[in-house]
């Protein structure tokens, strides 16, 4: 332990971890022997950060947040995994983040400069992007994929083995049970994807043009002849633009699941 690192009196930090310059450990927070902060991570108070665990600099954990705990899956029994999150998130009370299975690749994985709101869960082997924003009472279930910038609303639930693209918007209290595109709107109870995060695209400062194309590729998707497969591939050919091309990758790359496709 850092002797610049701060540890309040009525915490437990077990022999072994590894705590940087400028930690700062709150009243009656554990720390457990694996475990790994960086150089300005906070943990506030009654916090548990356990297992084979690093946090990355200047994030912050709040109070009664669960953070590399054993997965809750049944199939785990016991294998030495890890939960690897990045810099400067932000992950509030009551959130629990586990780590990986041997299945699953052994890692759960979570980026930098994320938003983990109050009562949020990340499962076993979720890879979680850069600039995440998971609302209150949501639920990444295991092996799921998150792009960059993607938002999930309260109370929504992702299913397993479900990929979602850079910059897509989950709305509250939505299931989503399939592969949602980049940049797309998917809201309702049983997930429907129903537009574009126009919005979003706006606030990331995306072209006027981009948008357009965006636009357009949406409506072939929707109204275009044969497979949802068939008619990106005919869309990867005649784009220009980076941002259609990414859609066109993401439906093309390799999924356990199928998709929302457009109404």
């Amino acid at each position: 332990m850092s002797e610049a690192a701060s540890v309040h009196p009525s915490a437990v930090v077990e022999a072994g971890a590894q705590l940087a310059p400028g930690c700062v450990v709150g009243p009656f927070c554990h720390v457990g022997p694996e475990v790994a902060l960086a150089r300005g991570v906070e943990l506030k108070s009654h916090v548990v950060v356990t297992g084979r665990t690093e946090i990355g600099e200047d994030t912050v954990v709040f109070p009664f947040a669960v953070i590399g705990e054993i997965p809750q899956d049944l199939k785990f029994k016991g294998e030495s995994t890890r939960l690897v999150i990045g810099k400067r998130n932000r992950i509030r009370e009551h959130v629990t983040m586990n780590t990986g299975t041997e299945g699953g690749g052994g890692v759960t994985i979570v980026g930098d400069d994320g938003l983990f709101m109050a009562g949020c869960h990340v499962a076993h082997d979720a890879r979680i992007g850069n600039r995440v924003i998971l609302v209150n009472n949501s639920a990444v279930a295991g092996h799921c994929v998150l792009e960059d910038e993607v938002i999930v609303g309260g109370l929504s639930g992702v299913h397993q083995w479900v990929r979602i693209g850079r910059g897509a918007i989950i709305g509250a209290v939505t299931m989503v049970t399939n592969d949602v595109i980049p940049h797309g709107l998917v809201q309702g109870p049983r997930g429907k994807l129903d537009g574009l995060n126009l919005v979003g695209l706006k606030r990331r400062g995306v072209p006027r043009a981009d948008i357009t194309a965006l636009r357009a590729a949406y409506q072939m998707l929707s109204q275009g002849e044969g497979a949802f497969q068939d008619r990106a591939r005919r869309l990867g050919e005649e784009t220009q633009s980076d941002h259609v091309r990414e859609i066109v990758a993401f439906i093309m790359g390799d999924s356990d699941r199928s998709f929302l496709t457009p109404g």
